[in-house]
């Protein structure tokens, strides 16, 4: 089962930029990308615990800023031979809240 967060407005994140955010004990990076969407992946690199919501997104990827791996935003997976971050489905409401799923 999955229970939806609102973590609070959509323009609380820059476009173009991340933000780490606390759900349900789960850390989570969320990216409101230039293309007006939002993502939302694990907020902590698996390889050497590096901030992800720190690290410079394009519309697909983001890189870990510590170590330059870069991970799928849709999928999680590593384009550089990094573990698998947790990717989080992520909307935006008809209000302009950004809306996060973690498992219960």
């Amino acid at each position: 089962m999955i229970v939806q967060t609102i973590l609070g407005p959509l323009t609380d994140i820059p476009m173009g930029e991340g933000r780490a955010y606390l759900v349900d004990g789960h850390p989570v990076a969320v990216f409101h990308l230039r293309d007006g969407s939002v993502r939302a992946v694990s907020a902590v690199c698996p390889h050497a615990g590096g901030p992800i919501a720190d690290g410079l997104t394009d519309l697909s990827c983001v890189v870990c800023p510590l170590h330059q791996h870069a991970f799928d935003l849709a999928t999680g997976r590593s384009t550089t031979g990094a573990y698998t971050l947790t990717v989080y489905p992520a909307t935006v409401s008809t209000e302009g809240q950004v809306i996060i799923g973690t498992p219960l």
